[in-house]
């Protein structure tokens, strides 16, 4: 059995890929600005300010429409839960500016859809507040997870979220819809793209652990779910509208990236990470090597 590495030495171990990776991601990734993209000319006060409050025939969006870009604003506006959850992991060196430069990102979507939805009036804006404080007072909490599995996670998550909004994309609501989910779908795969690889750099210093908490995030996804204001689910809705089904995580969130780490290729495992592997078998499509 190989000794384990504890998260202490794989932070160490993994500060050189992690400052390499946002180096590249930072020169990546596009500068855009959140303000482009909302129709400011479409906007005017509400009863408060002496205009209208809010009623449904002011909504242009169709109803899947509608509910996707809240659910995208209710989980980006979470973003404090998200920042203490990772960032209590990752508080050194360039870890800590990576958790930075991500919560950047995600509170810039959180600010481009909100902004959309009020000023044009898409979503009934006191649902939508209402709906936001009772979300991020709830708060999110997530078991006590190792360096690893949050790696892992982490990957998958900002997979599926972008799987999400390329489908919010694909809807062709209106192209400012289309835009917003589109550029929010790119920064979530450049995200993705920075979490995978450093599971793949894990994998080569660590390749049981690794594939042992691939295999537990496999085992335990699931993504953020949202009750909405009339109690329906947003998993159950955006499932039913084909923008993201969980039925279809294996084949387009977990497999692709099982594959690009060669989890089931790998010849350096022992015991431990063949069981891991095992495990994970399960998820080979009849196609797969």
């Amino acid at each position: 059995m190989r000794t384990l590495l504890t998260d202490r030495e794989l932070l160490e171990s993994l500060a050189a890929e992690v400052d390499e990776n946002l180096r590249r991601h930072i020169a990546t990734a596009d500068e855009w600005q959140p303000q482009d993209y909302v129709p400011w000319d479409d906007g005017r006060n509400f009863a408060f300010l002496g205009g209208t409050d809010w009623e449904p025939g002011q909504s242009e969006l169709g109803e899947v429409a509608q509910l996707a870009l809240t659910v995208g604003v209710l989980i980006a506006d979470n973003l404090p839960s998200y920042h203490r959850e990772v960032g209590r992991y990752l508080r050194t060196g360039p870890w800590w500016r990576w958790v930075g430069r991500w919560t950047a990102e995600e509170n810039r979507h959180a600010i481009m859809l909100r902004n959309y939805l009020v000023v044009t009036r898409a979503v009934d804006p006191v649902a939508l507040e209402r709906m936001r404080m009772s979300y991020m007072t709830a708060g999110f909490r997530r078991p006590a997870l190792h360096l690893l599995d949050v790696l892992a996670v982490s990957a998958f998550e900002e997979r599926a979220a972008a799987i999400r909004h390329r489908n919010t994309a694909a809807l062709g609501e209106n192209p400012i819809v289309t835009a917003m989910s589109d550029r929010i779908a790119a920064d979530d795969e450049l995200q993705s793209e920075f979490f995978a690889d450093l599971v793949d750099a894990a994998l080569n210093l660590a390749p049981d652990q690794t594939v042992r908490a691939i295999a537990d995030q496999v085992a335990a996804f699931a993504v953020p779910e949202v009750t909405l204001a009339d109690g329906r689910s947003s998993t159950t809705i955006l499932a039913e509208a084909g923008i993201y089904d969980p039925a279809r995580e294996p084949e387009l969130v977990l497999t692709p990236l099982l594959a690009r780490w060669n989890v089931f290729t790998r010849t350096d495992l022992s015991a431990d990470g063949e069981k891991a592997r095992t495990e994970l078998a399960h998820l080979r499509s009849p196609a797969s090597p």
